[in-house]
C-alpha cells in the first residue's frame, strides 16, 4: 500500500485509501495539501452495467453497445431480435417482412447514412406473357406507320394503347408528338417503369399501308394475334409495294389539275394546258426529291411549270382565247397540302396543341414554297415580259352544274390515286367528293350563301360520311375524307392573292389570302365537326362512354 500523504501530512481518518474509480484522476481532484473526501457507501467504482460479484455471466453475453437489446431468446412481434440486430451491429432491413413500418424505418433512421443497408428487392415471378420490351417495340412501330401516313395524333395514341392493352399491358401511357413517339409501361406503383421511344424521320403518303395497319390493329385487339403473328403481319405491310406506279401518279396529277381548271370555268384547251403543266411540275419535283432537296424546294419547282403555262397562254391571247388564270389555278389545286391542313386543325381541336402547331407550321412552309414558285413566274411575266393577267376576268364563274359535278368527281378520283388509296375505297371517295361539290354549289351558287359557311357545311358532310364508312369498314377515315375535300380547296383564292401581290396590289392580295385561309380553316373544322357528330351518336361496345378531355376555361 502506497502512502497517499502529500507534503508529509497523514490522510484524514488515518486510513490509507486508494479510490477504484477514474474520478480520482479527474479534473476535480483536490489540490495538494487538501485531504480527499470520504467515499460514499453507495458508490460503485465499476460500471453500473457490470454483473454483480457472485453472479455468473451468461454464456451468450452480448458485446458492448447492445445494452438496448432484449434478453436472450426474446422476439419482437414474431421476428427474432437477431434478425434485426445481428452480432456485427448492422441490422438487416427487408421491406417484405411482416413488421410494422415504424420499427423498420426507425432502425434505418437511427443509423448513420453511410451504414444504412440497401433494402431488399422483391424476387420477380417468371413472366408468362409476352416480353414487355417486344410489345413496346411493336406498339412504337405501329404508331410510326400511322403517324407517318398522316393519321391524327389522337387516333395514333388510341391504336398504340389498344395494341398494348391487348397484350396485357394495361398500365401503359403512349405519347405522340409531330416527330416523336414514346410509350411508358409501369406494372405497379412499386415496380420500375419501362419506357421506349421512336423518332419519325420520314413521312409518306400511302393510304393503302395506312388501311393495312388499321386492319392489323383490329385483328390484334379483337382476334388475339400472338406477338409473332403481329410482327409477321407488320413485316408484310412494310414489304408491300405501292399500289400505283410512278407514271400513274404523274397522270393523276395532270388529271387533278385539268379537272380543277374545269371546275373554275376552263375549257378543253385549258384542261390540256393545266394537265401538261402539272405533269411537268410533278416530274421536276420527283427529280428534286431524288437529288435530296428538301420538300420546300420540291414545291417551288413543282409550282413553276403550271404558272409558266398560264403566262404563256396569256401572252398568246391574240391567237388563242383561253382563260389563262384557270390553268394556274388548276396547278395550285394539285399542290395545296389539304391532307396536312386537315390533320393539323384536327389535332388542335382534340387537344394536341404541340403536334397541331408543328403540322400547321409545315403547311405554312409548303404554302410559302408554292407562293415562291408561282410569284417568280408571275413577276417575270408581268414585269419583264409585259404579260397582262386580269383577275376580274377569272372571277366570272360560269354555272355549269353537270360539268362541274363531273369535274369534282374526277378531281376526287385523281386525288385518291395520288394518296395511294386501295382500289375499293377510290369509288367511295369519288362519290363523296361529288356530293360535297353538289352541296357547296346548292348553298353558294343557288342559295346565295357565303362561300365560307357553305364550304364548312359541305366539309362537315364529308367528315360525317367518312367516319361512318370507316366504322363500317374498320379502317381509317382519311381515305374517305381527304380526297373528297379536294374540290373544296381554295385554289382560286390563293391564285388571286398571288396575282395581286405580283401586281403590287398588297391590300387586295391580303384580302384574297385571308379568304383562302378562312376557306381552309372552314374545311378542316367542318371535317372534324362531321367526324365528332358521327362519334356522338355511335354506340360504343360495352357501354363505355367516350369522355371528352377536361380543359380549363381560362380561370
Amino acid at each position: 500500500m502506497g502512502d497517499r500523504q502529500r507534503d508529509g501530512g497523514p490522510p484524514e481518518g488515518g486510513e490509507d485509501r486508494k479510490p477504484q474509480s477514474d474520478e480520482a484522476r479527474s479534473a476535480f481532484t483536490p489540490p495538494l495539501g487538501v485531504p480527499l473526501p470520504p467515499v460514499p457507501e453507495d458508490e460503485h467504482p465499476t460500471s453500473e452495467f457490470a454483473v454483480p460479484k457472485g453472479v455468473a455471466e451468461p454464456e451468450d453475453r452480448r458485446p458492448e453497445g447492445s445494452a438496448f437489446g432484449p434478453p436472450s431468446g426474446s422476439t419482437t412481434q414474431g421476428i427474432a431480435w437477431s434478425e434485426l440486430t445481428p452480432p456485427l451491429g448492422i441490422p438487416k432491413v427487408s421491406l417484405l417482412k411482416d413488421a410494422p413500418w415504424q420499427d423498420r424505418m426507425r432502425t434505418m433512421v437511427r443509423m448513420p447514412v453511410g451504414e444504412r443497408p440497401v433494402p431488399e428487392r422483391p424476387a420477380k415471378e417468371e413472366e408468362t406473357g409476352p416480353a414487355v420490351p417486344r410489345v413496346l417495340d411493336l406498339v412504337l412501330r405501329i404508331g410510326e406507320l400511322l403517324l407517318a401516313g398522316g393519321e391524327g395524333a389522337e387516333d395514333v395514341e388510341a391504336a398504340m394503347y389498344g395494341v398494348a392493352h391487348a397484350y396485357g399491358l394495361g398500365r401503359c401511357e403512349p405519347n405522340v408528338t409531330f416527330t416523336l413517339l414514346s410509350v411508358s409501361y409501369q406494372p405497379s406503383l412499386v415496380d420500375d417503369p419501362v419506357t421506349a421511344s421512336r423518332t419519325v424521320r420520314r413521312r409518306g403518303t400511302d393510304y393503302t399501308r395506312l388501311s393495312a395497319v388499321f386492319r392489323l390493329v383490329h385483328d390484334i385487339t379483337s382476334q388475339g394475334l400472338t406477338l409473332e403473328e403481329a410482327y409477321r403481319g407488320l413485316a408484310e405491310i412494310r414489304r408491300n409495294r405501292h399500289p400505283y406506279p410512278g407514271w400513274a401518279l404523274t397522270l393523276a396529277a395532270g388529271l387533278l389539275a385539268g379537272a380543277a381548271s374545269l371546275l373554275v370555268g376552263g375549257g378543253p384547251v385549258v384542261f390540256l394546258a393545266a394537265a401538261a403543266g402539272a405533269m411537268l411540275g410533278d416530274r421536276l419535283a420527283w427529280l428534286a426529291s431524288a437529288r435530296g432537296l428538301p420538300e420546300f424546294y420540291q414545291f417551288v419547282v413543282a409550282a413553276m411549270p403550271p404558272a409558266a403555262m398560264g403566262v404563256a397562254l396569256s401572252a398568246m391571247g391574240d391567237v388563242v382565247h383561253v382563260q389563262a388564270s384557270a390553268v394556274i389555278t388548276g396547278g395550285l389545286f394539285a399542290l395545296i397540302p389539304g391532307r396536312a391542313l386537315v390533320a393539323g386543325v384536327q389535332d388542335g381541336l382534340t387537344g394536341f396543341y404541340i403536334t397541331a402547331s408543328a403540322r400547321l407550321l409545315e403547311v405554312g412552309y409548303l404554302i410559302v414554297g408554292i407562293v415562291s414558285g408561282v410569284l417568280i413566274v408571275l413577276y417575270g411575266g408581268v414585269r419583264v415580259g409585259g404579260t397582262t393577267l386580269n383577275p376580274e376576268a377569272a372571277l366570272e364563274r360560269q354555272e355549269r352544274p353537270v360539268t362541274q359535278t363531273i369535274a369534282a368527281m374526277l378531281l376526287a378520283f385523281a386525288f385518291a390515286v395520288l394518296l395511294q388509296q386501295e382500289r375499293h375505297t377510290v369509288l367511295y371517295a369519288t362519290l363523296n367528293g361529288g356530293v360535297a361539290w353538289v352541296v357547296y354549289g346548292a348553298l353558294a351558287d343557288t342559295g346565295g350563301l357565303d362561300p365560307v359557311p357553305a364550304t364548312a357545311i359541305a366539309a362537315g358532310l364529308v367528315g360525317l360520311f367518312g367516319q361512318l364508312l370507316s366504322r363500317y369498314r374498320y379502317m381509317s377515315a382519311l381515305p374517305y375524307v381527304t380526297a373528297a375535300i379536294g374540290p373544296l380547296l381554295p385554289g382560286s383564292a390563293v391564285y388571286f392573292a398571288l396575282l395581286n401581290f405580283a401586281g403590287n396590289d398588297m391590300n387586295t392580295g391580303m384580302a384574297s389570302l385571308s379568304k383562302a385561309a378562312a376557306l381552309a380553316l372552314a374545311i378542316a373544322i367542318g371535317v372534324n365537326l362531321g367526324s365528332e357528330t358521327a362519334r356522338m351518336f355511335l354506340v360504343v361496345p360495352g357501354g363505355v362512354a367516350r369522355r371528352a378531355a377536361k380543359r380549363t376555361r381560362g380561370f
